[in-house]
């Protein structure tokens, strides 16, 4: 875990230092599931959130896409989750930050090993293998490479389920074999429901099924509406009430001495359909004069240079994308804390030579080589609160 000897210790740049860095240590999606299986007794885990009180059986509903301030400005269509927000239930109704980038594939490494991002090696949506030379997608995992080389920490699931706590993950059929759930979320029973309400169900049923118990579940449509259609859409509002009615539907059959924790992988962000706000690198030479790869996503890019170009590919991109990006190289964004507190060794070079992360309502799209994210309303990614703040809220029995 030693940092790599490439770190820079040069000052850090004003504007890559102005960025909120997730607080990785106390208050980000890492410390969750660490904290809640310390508290049933797990060895070797920190107990990193000490407002969350120890229960027996713990359940984590990870909603994708629903950032802490879609909530708030929502409670019209969320009443039950708005509801939650303060302490009026006994609950800690706070948020958290997701992590750098705040993406599903990111996030989800983090929530189900407790490692930051430097550390599980997943720092984007798609990034370089240093082995291969080719951008991989890390949701999709393509091209495939073996998961346990690419990470290898063991999940916090499989952890408690070692100690003897009943371990459960409640989802979507076809999530069960990917390798995504294999390096994140696996350890002890998966349930599979294409049912949203079965989901429920049966993760109150796993909950009830030991003395201590672990149990995840999931919701997707609300992140697929969000791309699609846009947060600020009729469809976007329809799924965050259905999805309000399913955290209450499981909050109300909580088995005894239960704390349920509703909390999501990022927040979202409608983009405008401009050249002022989707800047074009298919389109832009200037952006593209020396960059082998472009990585990333949108908002949250890891730009990998050709052979000697490195300095020069900074220079520009902080030249023209310097007032609405923070843009950092790798060493500043590494020594800056943007991926946590340390960096694996074998994570060093997933990360961009430069890494650009948008700071205004901006988007740096693929048009030729990315049509489909290209296509999307609303985005994620960066460190702005409408992303990177996620719900942690209680519920306990």
């Amino acid at each position: 875990m030693a940092q790599p000897a490439a770190w820079s210790d040069d000052p850090i740049p004003l504007a890559v230092g102005s960025a909120p860095v997730p607080e990785y240590g106390f208050g980000s999606l890492s410390e969750l599931l660490p904290t809640l299986a310390a508290g049933q007794g797990v060895p070797d885990l920190a107990y990193s959130m000490p407002e969350l009180t120890p229960a027996d059986r713990n359940c984590v509903f990870l909603i994708d896409g629903l950032g802490w301030e879609q909530i708030k400005n929502h409670p019209d269509e969320a009443p039950y989750l708005t509801s939650l927000l303060g302490t009026s239930r006994g609950g800690t109704g706070r948020p958290i930050t997701a992590g750098f980038p705040a993406t599903t594939a990111t996030s989800l490494a983090s929530v189900g090993t407790g490692q930051c991002p430097g550390a599980h090696g997943l720092p984007g949506y798609t990034a370089r293998n240093p082995q291969t030379g080719e951008l991989m997608n890390q949701l999709r995992w393509k091209p495939y490479t073996d998961p346990k080389t690419w990470q290898p920490y063991p999940t916090v699931f499989q952890l408690a389920a070692e100690a003897g706590v009943h371990t459960a993950q409640v989802s979507s059929p076809g999530f069960e074999q990917t390798p995504l759930t294999q390096i994140a979320l696996s350890g002890g029973t998966f349930h599979g429901r294409l049912s949203a309400e079965e989901r429920m169900d049966l993760a109150a049923e796993q909950l009830a099924a030991g003395d201590r118990s672990l149990v995840y579940t999931y919701y997707s449509e609300v992140d697929g509406k969000g791309h699609r259609l846009g947060v600020d859409s009729d469809a976007w509002r329809g799924q965050l009430m259905y999805v309000d009615r399913l955290v209450q539907r499981l909050a109300e059959q909580l088995p005894p001495h239960a704390a349920l924790y509703i909390t999501a992988d990022h927040g979202m962000i409608d983009i405008p359909f401009d050249e002022q706000s989707r800047i074009d690198f298919d389109e832009d030479w200037e952006l593209r004069a020396g960059v082998a790869l472009l990585g990333g996503e949108g908002r949250a890019r890891h730009v990998y240079a050709v052979p000697g170009a490195e300095a020069d590919v900074l220079t520009v991109w902080r030249e023209v994308l310097g007032e609405q990006f923070w843009v950092a190289s790798r060493d500043e964004a590494i020594a800056a804390g943007w991926f946590g507190p340390r960096i694996d060794e074998r994570v060093y070079g997933r990360i961009g030579d430069v890494v650009a992360a948008a700071h205004d309502d901006v988007v740096i799209i693929a048009s030729v080589n990315e049509p489909n994210e290209s296509a999307m309303v609303g985005m994620h990614g960066s460190m702005t609160p409408v992303e990177q703040l996620v719900p942690l809220l209680e519920v306990r029995s």
